[in-house]
């Protein structure tokens, strides 16, 4: 058995052209527009990134890569384990913000675990949001009024299979505002406090200030890169809190960009990753590592310069030259590419060729798969139903990719790419949800539904919904705008579209394998859902 293995990670490594397993790290910003990093905004950028600049100019820039959602948890929890978010069911134990609970079952089969089983220590530092089970001080559900801080949290990195954790819970506007290191509280947590953006006052711990947060993460990601030894490949998972609101730059980085603080933001994102890269230098790891980085999501329409979140804020720093998302449509919670289409730089001397790129499709739900082979662990039949290596794209850019589709969502509604071809399940948008923090997502989805039941006489059925005007249909290859709809010339790829998004939540994965079951029942539409419009339901006859 032992020699089977052996020859199966030797056969692995030796086709990916390297003798033995690299340590990963993946890099993960939050609320980065792909129009917000030199390498892929050109002229239309007007901030400085020269360290992920850097990445790509010894590495690799994918052009097609995308998130499976244009919201944070959804993307960390297809990341963590290679299986698309709407599968699993509802929260347990789930309080408001940073105390959001656990999806049952999201901890089976992570990143982690796999990596674990092919050798690998493994360390997670950053923004968690994947939930938590916190003790509380009378056994119901956890909050900002009873959660006992004194004692470790009973579910978090520790259950995902990470050797080594330092986590803030949610997102840096989310309390509680404190650490915890492998899951045990850090600090005293008896003060109240809140930040900029939404000001949204709790928990947080006496010492905890939102600037110095980006630094605390990168400055433990170097002690976890200095603490490793060359008995065991390591994998750091680095979820950074930046760009994302409150936007809250260290004080050594304030001024420095000419666009605002926003950019000052953006630039100590792109510090950290030097500090990384720096840290794997000074230990002898530059050469025996893969090192990715990407963002979770586009960027969000109420950030900039006026530290309390506004509607469309963006549009003002697009008034100053500056695009967050690129030449694409949209932004965080969209169904458009500006909030799902994302930058993913890849760096592995010897083995990545420098200063290349790629256009095939992935997705970021498929580094379960990715990083399973480059390890050379074996994925079991249940794991990863979503992920699709692209470890031989690393080493050929220009080799012809395995995926082919993939399933997307907004806040609110899905999307599906096949080849060129995507097809969004909404009129407008989707980001209906929560349409004041969305605002800049045009169109927004009482006008774009209002719109499209106008056109439509008499009353409206549930199948009408998967055919125009309902549903958006663009070809990428000709308009990655997404500027002309044409799902009403083409009604049979319509069609074609919808049954394959049907396939793939009926058989439970999307990847070949036994059929599995979702955690779930899984709509496409669901006509009952209280966040379609009013107006959508009273044509439907649903009350």
């Amino acid at each position: 058995m032992i020699k089977t293995l052996v020859l199966f990670l030797a056969l692995s490594n030796t086709a990916l052209g390297v003798a033995s397993k690299p340590n990963i790290v993946f890099i993960l910003a939050d609320d980065l527009g792909i129009g917000d990093i030199g390498c892929y905004g050109g002229d239309r950028c007007k901030i400085d990134t020269p360290n992920i600049d850097t990445l790509a100019a010894e590495g690799l820039r994918f052009t097609d890569a995308h998130v499976n959602a244009s919201i944070c948890s959804p993307t960390r929890r297809a990341i963590m384990t290679g299986r698309y978010n709407w599968r699993f069911g509802p929260t347990l134990n789930s309080g408001p913000w940073g105390f959001v609970g656990p999806r049952p079952g999201t901890e089976k089969s992570t990143l982690a675990k796999v990596l674990k089983r092919a050798g690998y220590h493994t360390g997670y530092v950053g923004k968690w949001h994947l939930g938590t089970t916190m003790t509380t001080r009378d056994g119901k559900r956890q909050g900002p009024g009873n959660t006992d801080f004194t004692k470790p949290l009973k579910y978090g990195p520790v259950q995902f299979g990470f050797n080594y954790s330092f986590i803030l819970p949610g997102s840096l506007d989310m309390f509680p505002y404190a650490y915890a290191r492998n899951n045990q509280w850090l600090g005293e947590v008896t003060a109240q406090k809140g930040w900029s953006a939404f000001n949204r006052v709790g928990p947080a711990a006496k010492d905890f200030q939102d600037h110095e947060v980006l630094e605390t993460f990168y400055k433990e990601a170097e002690g976890f890169i200095a603490k490793q030894n060359s008995d065991k490949p390591f994998f750091l998972f680095l979820a950074l809190t930046a760009p994302h609101t409150p936007t809250s730059p260290g004080v050594k980085w304030r001024g420095r960009s000419k666009l605002g603080v926003y950019g000052d933001f953006v630039m100590e994102t792109d510090h950290a990753v030097e500090r990384v890269m720096n840290a794997l230098k000074a230990n002898g790891w530059d050469k025996e590592t893969l090192v990715m980085f990407s963002s979770d999501h586009g960027a969000a329409p109420y950030a900039g310069n006026i530290l309390k979140a506004t509607p469309a804020q963006l549009k003002k720093l697009e008034a100053r030259g500056h695009y967050s998302s690129g030449p694409y449509r949209g932004y965080k919670f969209s169904i458009y590419e500006g909030g799902l289409r994302v930058p993913l730089v890849a760096r592995w001397p010897g083995v990545i060729p420098q200063g290349s790129s790629c256009n095939q499709l992935v997705g970021m739900n498929d580094l379960m798969a990715t990083f399973a082979e480059i390890s050379g662990a074996k994925l079991r039949a249940q794991e990863a139903p979503d992920s699709i290596s692209f470890a031989a794209l690393l080493k050929n850019p220009r080799a012809k990719g395995i995926r082919k589709d993939l399933v997307m969502q907004s806040v609110a509604a899905f999307a599906i790419r096949d080849a060129h071809w995507k097809l969004c399940l909404c009129p407008g948008s989707g980001t209906h949800a929560i349409s004041r923090n969305a605002a800049g997502n045009e169109p927004l989805a009482q006008e774009a539904w209002s719109a499209a039941l106008a056109s439509v006489k008499g009353p409206v059925t549930e199948p009408q919904l998967y055919q125009a005007p309902f549903v958006q249909l663009y070809n990428l290859s000709i308009d990655p705008a997404e500027t002309t709809n044409l799902a009403a010339k083409h009604p049979e790829r319509v069609r074609q579209m919808v049954a394959l998004l049907q396939r793939q939540i009926e058989n439970g994965r999307s990847t070949q394998g036994l059929k599995l079951q979702n955690d779930k029942r899984v709509q496409i539409i669901n006509p009952r859902d209280r966040r379609l419009p009013q107006i959508v339901r009273e044509r439907l006859g649903v009350k």
